[in-house]
């Protein structure tokens, strides 16, 4: 029932952030902000592909454990991509309220960087056995400094501008790192703390469709 359900809910998942994706950037219109946005969800999708296409077959087949090495590897990529959607979602901001401040961008280039650095180092032991929470914590600390900058980036500027269309958008940044963040502390002690990558998951979506839905409004 378990590899039914996660089965199930990924392949719907990828095929509409990436389906939706693939409408943004082909109704985009010479609208960079929504290009961008449009990108993001391809990003999203494609990069969560290669840790949830491997897990599904491994949860329909001969289960996890024999998958170590395709799982590892999808988290590090993951891991990676994600990043790429957060440093997207910092130019949609820039497109949308008419900013880009050099001080910002370079901490936003820097943090991802450092990110990106640190998920690559063999320390990490992605495909291995037990992986190191240690690692687990330290990869995160730029990835949680990033959120907590486009989180507040977001929430001035749509609240300063009045934004209706992006009025929670911070809120679902917000909700994922509420949902990851015990995932990665506590998910190998308490397996069905892992659950949370659904409402994680799901909290994405949202903030896909506010771009999709604001696009749809704004361009005919």
């Amino acid at each position: 029932m378990r590899a039914i359900f996660e089965t199930a809910f990924d392949v719907v998942y990828l095929v509409s952030v990436i389906t939706i994706g693939i409408l943004m950037v082909k109704k985009a219109k010479g609208e960079k902000q929504y290009l961008l946005f449009g990108l993001m969800a391809i990003v999203l999708g494609s990069g969560d592909a290669f840790h949830l296409v491997p897990r599904a077959i491994a949860l329909c087949t001969t289960g996890l454990e024999n998958y170590r090495v395709a799982l590892g590897t999808g988290k590090l990529i993951t891991s990676i991509t994600m990043t790429f959607f957060y440093v997207l979602l910092y130019y949609v901001w820039c497109l949308r309220y008419k900013k880009e401040r050099k001080c910002i961008t370079l901490t936003v280039w820097c943090l991802a960087i450092l990110r990106i650095v640190l998920c690559l180092m063999p320390q990490n032991n992605w495909t291995g056995e037990n992986p190191p929470l240690s690692w687990g914590i330290i990869r995160n600390i730029p990835f949680l400094l990033f959120g907590i900058l486009i989180i507040y980036l977001f929430y001035t500027e749509a609240k300063r501008n009045n934004d209706k269309d992006f009025k929670y958008l911070y809120l679902t940044v917000v909700l994922s790192f509420a949902f990851y963040l015990p995932v990665v502390l506590f998910a190998d002690k308490y397996p069905f703390i892992g659950m949370l990558m659904i409402p994680k998951t799901l909290a994405y979506v949202w903030t896909v469709l506010i771009g999709f839905n604001a696009q749809r409004r704004n361009i005919k």
